[in-house]
């Protein structure tokens, strides 16, 4: 059997490795899409891109994580990271406009949110497979968005 770390599940669900973190593997996950993040905002990507991003990653993200899950045999393995990458995608899209004050206080709001899990998010953690996995992350991104969407309009940053 070949290496699980070169298999495409396991590449995308790990974040090409950033889940291999031995330290808070999670935050390694929102960095990486902070760094990629960066580039595209300089393309001119807006924040709404974002939104598409994490859209059009959702389905491949959850299959992912999915895999990842069954093949480790755990029910959340926290290598999985691709489900923190798609939650600080959707945080960005709430930015009124992306600077790299909005990139660092999207990147504490998600984080917040994620470790925080308020109603419902801790519910949908409890969905089973990689959808579990995603979708929580998915409600901390929704939560971490409204927030610095406020903070834009209240000229935060």
């Amino acid at each position: 059997m070949a290496n699980k770390r070169t298999q495409p599940a396991w590449l995308f669900g790990t974040f090409f490795g950033a889940g291999f973190s031995p330290v808070a593997p999670g935050t390694a996950g929102s960095l990486a899409a902070i760094l990629i993040a960066i580039p595209l905002i300089y393309l001119g990507l807006p924040p709404w891109g974002f939104a598409v991003l994490t859209l059009a990653f959702l389905y491949p993200g959850i299959a992912a994580a999915g895999t990842v899950a069954i093949e480790s045999g755990r029910k959340d393995p926290q290598i999985v990271v691709v489900d923190e990458v798609l939650g600080q995608w959707l945080t960005l899209a709430g930015a009124s406009h992306l600077n790299w004050q909005a990139l660092v206080l999207g990147f504490v709001l998600f984080r917040l949110f994620d470790i925080l899990k308020p109603p419902p998010v801790r519910q949908i953690e409890r969905i089973p497979g990689g959808a579990g996995i995603v979708l929580d992350d998915i409600g901390a991104g929704v939560y971490a968005a409204l927030v610095l969407a406020a903070a834009g309009w209240k000229n935060l940053y």
